[in-house]
């Protein structure tokens, strides 16, 4: 929070404001040799184009986009080799664009999965026939998944219907059954899901920010229920924090350690809960290091974060990694 005490601060502020990273408020620790260093607390740089930090030490859970598959249907040989090449062709980039299309410029899910098939040059490695239902959960992003797979399915001989069901509550059902055979998923809260049903709910997570570990505990859980999972994708929908570019561009930060070693400390934005929660500032505290000058009570990735970050309110927000607004 920002004090005034006459036309000297006013001054001081604006220089404040004005620089990359102010030198007022530095903090002072001990070097590995035995000195101190000092780093500067970093103000924000307004800017239109936001990027995200990589988590570099893993503090968020994956949640890659994996297919999920009735494992009678993954019995027939032509369609995981079908999902899984969705899977080599789909990036966290790739998937910031898709929703874009959808959420930002008003394209169907259908349209913007047809043009990204036909951009990838994605065909389906092997072929097959039959009728196949692939279910999706009832927001844009998850949509749009299952219209790719469908398109790629189609070019291996099957006739495909998409079918929009609704929550995880609703379509694992359908999808455990072999009513609907096909979904895409979320490899660290799908893992979560089927822990809590077969372990109950306070089960030891099993999802972590390892995503090879994450899928190997959802492979055993998903025998238990009748599910086979393909190849995860690089492609991922979680929490993320992001910076303008020209804060980024300005201290050569592309990681949250980096962010911790260029800066002193820092302002953060976010939803009401993140001071208490592990994967929000406790964690950003204890995994990366960072120092936190001031926390705005926002919203969890909306509009209200990307605002404050734009317009140079807040250094770091919390926002989702495959939001269509990014960029």
């Amino acid at each position: 929070m920002r004090t005034s005490h006459g036309i000297l601060a006013a001054i001081a502020a604006s220089v404040i404001v004005l620089s990359a990273c102010s030198p007022s408020t530095p903090t002072v620790s001990a070097s590995p040799g035995g000195g101190t260093t000092t780093a500067a607390a970093c103000v924000p740089v307004a800017g239109d184009q936001l990027v995200v930090l990589a988590d570099d030490m893993r503090l968020q859970t994956v949640d890659n986009i994996i297919p999920a598959v009735n494992s009678v249907t993954a019995k027939d040989p032509a369609i995981l080799p079908a999902l899984d090449a969705v899977s080599a062709a789909l990036t966290t980039a790739k998937l910031v664009d898709l929703n874009k299309a959808t959420d930002v410029d008003f394209s169907s899910s259908a349209s913007a999965a047809v043009a990204f098939v036909s951009n990838s040059g994605l065909k389906a490695p092997q072929k097959g026939t039959g009728s196949l239902t692939v279910g999706a959960a009832n927001f844009s992003e998850n949509i749009t998944v299952a219209e790719i797979y469908a398109a790629v399915l189609r070019d291996a001989g099957y006739t495909v219907d998409v079918r929009t069901i609704g929550n995880r509550e609703t379509y694992m059902p359908a999808l455990i059954s072999g009513e609907v055979n096909i979904v895409p998923e979320y490899a660290g809260t799908v893992t979560e899901f089927l822990n809590k049903q077969i372990n109950g709910a306070d089960a030891t997570p099993l999802a972590s920010g390892d995503l090879n570990a994450t899928v190997a505990n959802l492979a055993t859980l998903a025998s238990q229920k009748g599910l086979t999972f393909g190849t995860p994708s690089g492609a991922q929908d979680q929490n993320a924090f992001a910076v303008t570019k020209a804060f980024a561009d300005a201290h050569s930060v592309s990681t949250l350690s980096e962010l911790a070693k260029a800066c002193g400390s820092i302002s953060l934005g976010g939803p009401a809960e993140c001071p208490d929660r592990p994967f929000c500032q406790p964690g950003l505290e204890s995994t990366y290091g960072l120092k936190f000058s001031e926390f705005q009570s926002l919203d969890a990735g909306g509009p209200l974060t990307k605002a404050a970050i734009r317009k140079g309110d807040v250094v770091l927000g919390l926002v989702f990694s495959s939001d269509g607004t990014l960029g």
